[in-house]
């Protein structure tokens, strides 16, 4: 022990590695990784003129959103100081990736960390997942949530399979470029197994959907390794259904009652957009676009102006978000806010398009499969039509800025 010693990039990447387990335990350690590393690459960037990483089209929109986004909170926003928590340092991850393409550039072995710490952090999860599932508690003793739901070590917040199923799609990705034995193949294969199959026992019907979402996704697209997503994936629905069949709670949870919320089975009187709790917020959100179409009523002011009576519709008008990235910002800074988040929407769809034509008429694909594994992060990310998160919210943030960074540094990095 005396004689182990880390070099300053080795110190580096373990640093920016640690953010995977960070995210289990809480937004704390990985937003303070994160404005840390944003602050020492400006200073970088700076100080060497490497102003290139930001002169891209990708990035000069992000920045342009956010002077938007700070611009409404001060001309806009009701509340001021409540707006400039979302947006006046919202630039910090885009930064942020950036750093990630940097470090990329500067040292490919930084790849490595990430694929192993998170390897790491899904190994475990499942491991205190299903000891939850079957026991009752998890090894650090957490009970199951309410309603019999699993969260491992996330406690009471329900978003387990949200982190397994957004960095899903990250960890494809850093598996598909990553140097390896026969047997490995054969052990993550198990890993894609457990994991699916795990998401669908945390009862998160959105997560379930986004890793069937980025499965369909890369399954379409990549050229190596799709026998064995399309094999691992169908055993994965068998045993869920064989779970299914042996579980009056996950079927209720997860067939049942989404049937019954939108209004599909016999007894429903009406049809809803996901369930009644989600089509009041929507229906709030959509009025509150209508009386500020273009500029909305600036960031995180939902939670402020839903409590209106002009707004507020149906059982649940207010929380603190709409539960969609679309209305939210629609209704929060407006058409030109939802124009940012759509374009990148068209830009995955655009080179998911141009590599099936391309697929098809040229025998050749444009997109790696590791570029296509990040896109389809980024997919699930942009997807518009399920119920999501605080698009402003530092947890969510910090997951897509990963294969974000990734992309670009694989598009426009020194070293692609």
């Amino acid at each position: 022990m005396k004689n182990f010693k880390l070099s300053n990039s080795e110190f580096v990447n373990l640093t920016l590695a640690s953010i995977f387990p960070f995210l289990i335990l809480g937004p704390f350690f990985p937003d303070l990784i994160v404005s840390a590393s944003s602050l020492f690459f400006l200073y970088y960037v700076f100080k060497s003129k490497s102003f290139f990483y930001f002169n891209n089209k990708p990035l000069i929109i992000f920045f342009v959103f956010c002077i938007y986004c700070i611009l409404l909170s001060l001309f806009i926003s009701k509340n001021i100081f409540l707006s400039f928590q979302s947006s006046l340092f919202y630039f910090r991850i885009g930064v942020f990736s950036c750093f990630i393409w940097y470090l990329v550039d500067k040292d490919k072995s930084i790849l490595n960390y990430f694929y192993y710490c998170l390897f790491l952090c899904f190994l475990v999860l499942i491991i205190d997942g299903y000891v939850q599932y079957f026991t009752g508690q998890n090894l650090l003793g957490f009970k199951k949530a309410y309603e019999g739901r699993i969260s491992s070590f996330f406690g009471d917040e329900l978003i387990m399979g949200s982190y397994l199923a957004r960095l899903f799609p990250l960890f494809f990705a850093l598996f598909a470029i990553k140097q390896k034995h026969k047997y490995e193949i054969y052990f993550i294969g198990l890993l894609f197994i457990l994991i699916e199959v795990l998401i669908f026992m945390s009862g998160e019907r959105t997560s379930f959907f986004f890793m069937n979402l980025s499965t369909i996704f890369m399954i379409f697209l990549i050229k190596n390794y799709k026998i064995l997503r399309i094999s691992t994936f169908i055993i994965s629905i068998i045993c869920i259904i064989v779970l299914s069949l042996n579980s009056q709670d996950l079927t209720q949870r997860m067939i049942k009652n989404p049937i019954k919320d939108m209004g599909f089975s016999k007894e429903s009187k009406k049809m809803n957009i996901f369930t009644q709790q989600h089509e009041s917020l929507l229906i709030t959100a959509h009025k509150m676009f209508k009386d500020k179409p273009l500029f909305g009523h600036g960031p995180k002011m939902f939670r402020e102006i839903c409590k209106d009576k002009r707004y507020a519709t149906g059982i649940t008008p207010c929380m603190s978000h709409p539960h969609n990235f679309y209305v939210q910002l629609l209704a929060e800074t407006g058409i030109i806010g939802f124009l940012f988040l759509f374009c990148a929407l068209i830009y995955v769809i655009y080179m998911s398009v141009r590599q099936i034509k391309s697929i098809i008429f040229n025998q050749k694909r444009i997109l790696t499969d590791y570029q296509v594994c990040l896109l389809a992060a980024i997919f699930v990310t942009v997807w518009p039509l399920s119920p999501n998160g605080n698009f402003f919210n530092n947890w969510l943030m910090i997951i897509y800025s990963l294969p974000i960074g990734l992309y670009l540094q694989s598009v426009y990095g020194k070293n692609k």
